[in-house]
C-alpha cells in the first residue's frame, strides 16, 4: 500500500496505516492533552477494532444470505441473468438512510490541496468507471454460475486470493508474511475442497463450448473482482483522503448506481425483461415470493458490499477479500439448514480449514496492530 515505510510486521495493517486510520487530534498539545493522549489513543484503538468486526459481520452475513436467495431464485424457476445481475447492486437506495444516520459532523482531518472542482471531477470519474466494471463482472459472474456447475464455480471463484495477491503488491505495495501466505493457501485450498466434493461428474449436460465460456468468465469475474478491490483502496488513499464511513457509503451508493443503470440497460436491450412477467407466474413458491426474494436478494448485496467497502477502507484490499472467501465455505452450513443439504467430511474439513486461514490472519493483524500501538503510546508519550 503507498506510504509503507517497511517498519511493519507485513500483512493486512501497517503502523503508518494504523496512524491515518486512529491516531489522536492533530491538534498542538497541550499538558492536559499530552496527560490524556494515552487514553484517547486506546478508545480510538478499540473503535478502530469495532469497526473492523462490524464490517466482517456485515460482509460474511450479506454474503450468505445473498448466495442462498440467490440460490432459492433458481431453485423456484428463477432464469434471467440479467435480472440477477441488476439485483447485485439495485438495493443501493436503502443505503442512504445509513449514509445519513454516519454523516460527517465535523470535517474531516485529512485535507486535499487539490482544487475542489479537480477532485469532484476525479471522484465523479471514479464513480463512473468502477460502477462500469461492477456491472461487467456482476455479468461474467451470473454467466459462469449459468454454464458452470456449482463446485467448479466456487473453484474458480476462490482464484480471487491469488490475484488480489498480485494487484495489491502491484498496486497497493501490499507485504506478505509466513502467516498472511499461509491464511491465503488455507482458505484457497478450503473452497477447492469444496469444489472436488462436488458436482465431481461432469458438466451436467452442457456442451463443451458453453463450459469453456463460462470457465474463462468466471476466471475473468475473479480477476476483476479483485482489481476493483485494490482499485478502491488507491482510490481511497490517493484521491478522496478522507477518515469519515460516509465516504466508504458514497463510494458504494454511487458506483452501485452507475452498475444498477449499466444492468438495467442490458437487461432491456437483451429483451429478458419479457420474460420477467412470466418468470413471476411460474415462480414455484408464488408471486409474492418472487418479489421478496429478489428484493431480500439485492439488500444482502447491498449489506456485503458495505463490508467489503468498509474493510478495504480500514484495513486493506486482501483483507476483504480473505474475508470475503472465507464466507465461501460458511454458506454450505446454512444450505443444510435452510435447503437440507448432506454435510459431509469433506464440507466439515473445508469449513475448519476456512476457520483455521481466518485464525492465521486475524492473529497477523493482532501482531501488527500491536506494534504500532506500543509504537504511538510511546511517542505521545514522550512528546
Amino acid at each position: 500500500m503507498a506510504g509503507d515505510d517497511g517498519s511493519s510486521g507485513g500483512g493486512g495493517i501497517r503502523e503508518d496505516e494504523v496512524h491515518v486510520q486512529i491516531a489522536g487530534s492533530s491538534k498542538p498539545e497541550t499538558s492536559s492533552t499530552i496527560e490524556t493522549a494515552p487514553q484517547n489513543f486506546h478508545t480510538k484503538h478499540w473503535h478502530w477494532w469495532l469497526m473492523v468486526a462490524l464490517n466482517i459481520f456485515f460482509l460474511v452475513a450479506g454474503q450468505t444470505a445473498s448466495t442462498l436467495l440467490g440460490r432459492f431464485y433458481y431453485n423456484q424457476g428463477g432464469n434471467s441473468k440479467w435480472m440477477s445481475t441488476f439485483v447485485q447492486t439495485a438495493g443501493f437506495p436503502v443505503l442512504f438512510v445509513t449514509l445519513y444516520l454516519f454523516r460527517s459532523k465535523s470535517p474531516s482531518t485529512q485535507t486535499t490541496t487539490s482544487n475542489p472542482e479537480t477532485s469532484v471531477t476525479k471522484i465523479t470519474l471514479i464513480y463512473i468507471a468502477l460502477g462500469l466494471i461492477i456491472a461487467a463482472d456482476d455479468l461474467m459472474y451470473s454467466y459462469g454460475l449459468l454454464y458452470l456447475p456449482v463446485s467448479t464455480y466456487s473453484l474458480i471463484c476462490a482464484s480471487q486470493l491469488a490475484f488480489n495477491a498480485v494487484f495489491s503488491y502491484v498496486l497497493n505495495a501490499q507485504k506478505f508474511t509466513a502467516l498472511i501466505f499461509n491464511s491465503v493457501i488455507l482458505l484457497t485450498f478450503s473452497a477447492a475442497l469444496l469444489g472436488v466434493d462436488e458436482d465431481s461428474q461432469g458438466t451436467n449436460g452442457l456442451s463443451r463450448g458453453k463450459y469453456i465460456l463460462g470457465f474463462a468468465l468466471t476466471l475473468g469475474a475473479s480477476a476483476t473482482y479483485s482489481l476493483i478491490l485494490s482499485l478502491m483502496q488507491v482510490a481511497f488513499e490517493k484521491v478522496i483522503k478522507k477518515e469519515t464511513f460516509s465516504v466508504v457509503l458514497n463510494m458504494q451508493i454511487y458506483t452501485a448506481l452507475v452498475a444498477t443503470i449499466a444492468s438495467l440497460i442490458g437487461l432491456f436491450a437483451s429483451g429478458e425483461w419479457e420474460t420477467l412477467e412470466g418468470e413471476m407466474h411460474a415462480f414455484s413458491s408464488g408471486r409474492l415470493s418472487y418479489v421478496m426474494t429478489l428484493l431480500w436478494t439485492a439488500v444482502s448485496w447491498q449489506i456485503a458490499s458495505v463490508g467489503v467497502v468498509g474493510l478495504i477502507f480500514v484495513v486493506s484490499s486482501l483483507f476483504s477479500n480473505v474475508i470475503s472467501t472465507l464466507a465461501l465455505p460458511i454458506i454450505p452450513v446454512f444450505a443444510v439448514i435452510f435447503f437440507h443439504d448432506k454435510m459431509d467430511g469433506v464440507k466439515i474439513i473445508a469449513t475448519l480449514m476456512a476457520i483455521w486461514g481466518f485464525v492465521s490472519y486475524g492473529y497477523q493483524l493482532y501482531i501488527s496492530d500491536k506494534k504500532a500501538t506500543k509504537t504511538s503510546v510511546s511517542v505521545e508519550e514522550n512528546s
